[in-house]
């Protein structure tokens, strides 16, 4: 698996696709809004830049990056209108994410886009500033900007995918599970700390080069409310239940149980104690605020939620969606195409019998960190 390559979330709009199956993405945007408009405002404020360059790293397609987009440029509009009497700002937005990416979904959006931010601004009486929006294709373990030219970095439950499957993770040592599981060994779940811890360094240290003196960092990842490695709440589950699926087509003679073993997910949630001390050791970003937050872990838009058999069964359904369309092209790409309908269809029953038992559930738990560039 060459994660490059290999990754990336589904095209398109139909019904497995990611513009269609984000609501839990979009939450978590919607959750760091805050922290996204201080960050903004202290920008305009403490830099006021007359080219303010904004990079989204890991930005996928869809509604949620033009979301990140609009909001970033309705602050500056109200801000530089109402309170910053200088010349007119100009903004250049950079949308970053691997090269499988689905970037023409973006750029046909941004016709509409642009209508929907000038008439936006129109109704509270505001002319929105000269903005210009770009993709860049890459990995952001890589540089990607000149140094010195970045004003506010942005990311969405993006890093905590991580570069590769951690290394020295091979064949069976993790029998059965296809992330840290409940009978993952503590010796494969340290791997992935390491590979995370290594990750995230490497993350740092790239944007430190490429962001100007005093500039902004917003990260939000799916992360965990404590120590424990092994349980990340609902992302824990999500990825418990697609093992057993899994684990139900070995079984049933449809995938090699050695092709199963050697399947590992690049994907680890960290704690907000594990993300302050990798930015500390970094020594060149200063923790302006970090939040942790729950947010709903359901699939489906709250007017679509119900209760009943038959509702549980939708959102089964919504889920397995969801799941598909972040995690398809890893799945095809080490077990072919062939049981991506049986599998999912598989995962949403057994979610549905999760939402129907007396378990406790759990929502995803978020962590958003705001940066400062010490240099």
């Amino acid at each position: 698996m060459k994660i490059e390559r290999d990754f990336h979330m589904m095209k398109g709009d139909d019904e497995f696709s990611y513009a269609e199956n984000s609501r839990m993405q979009k939450r978590a945007v919607l959750a760091a809004k805050p922290i996204v408009e201080k960050a903004v405002r202290e920008v305009c404020i403490d830099l006021h830049p007359q080219l303010m360059v904004i990079a989204d790293l890991g930005c996928s397609f869809g509604a949620n990056t033009l979301l990140f987009v609009s909001e970033a440029i309705t602050r500056i509009c109200e801000d530089h209108n109402n309170t910053i009497k200088e010349s007119p700002m100009e903004i250049q937005f950079f949308l970053n994410d691997l090269p499988g990416n689905d970037f023409n979904h973006i750029f046909q959006s941004l016709e509409q886009f642009e209508q929907s931010t000038t008439h936006d601004c129109a109704c509270k009486g505001l002319q929105p500033p000269a903005h210009f929006v770009a993709g860049l294709p890459g990995s952001f373990y890589s540089r990607l900007f000149p140094s010195n030219s970045v004003h506010l970095f942005h990311s969405s439950m993006s890093v905590m995918w991580l570069s590769q499957v951690p290394e020295h993770l091979d064949g069976s040592m993790n029998e059965g599970n296809i992330h840290i599981g409940a009978t993952t060994p503590p010796s494969v779940a340290k791997l992935y700390q390491n590979q995370f811890e290594k990750d995230f360094s490497q993350f740092l240290q790239m944007r430190c080069m490429e962001i100007v003196p005093g500039g902004r960092m917003v990260l939000t990842v799916a992360g965990r409310k404590n120590k424990d490695v092994f349980h990340a709440g609902g992302t824990t589950t999500l990825f418990e239940l697609l093992s057993q699926g899994l684990r139900t087509l070995v079984a049933e003679g449809r995938v090699a149980k050695e092709k199963l073993d050697s399947f590992n997910i690049p994907f680890y949630c960290p704690s907000a104690d594990e993300l302050k001390q990798l930015v500390q050791q970094c020594e060149l970003l200063d923790i302006s605020d970090i939040q942790l937050l729950e947010i709903d872990g359901n699939a489906m838009d709250d007017s679509e939620q119900a209760e009943g058999i038959s509702a549980t069964h939708t959102a089964g359904e919504s889920m397995s969606a969801s799941l598909r369309a972040a995690m398809e092209s890893l799945i095809a790409s080490h077990f072919g195409e062939g049981i991506l309908e049986e599998l999912f269809t598989v995962f949403a029953r057994n979610f549905t019998s999760y939402i129907e038992s007396d378990v406790e559930k759990s929502g995803v738990t978020v962590i958003t960190l705001y940066l400062q560039a010490k240099h």
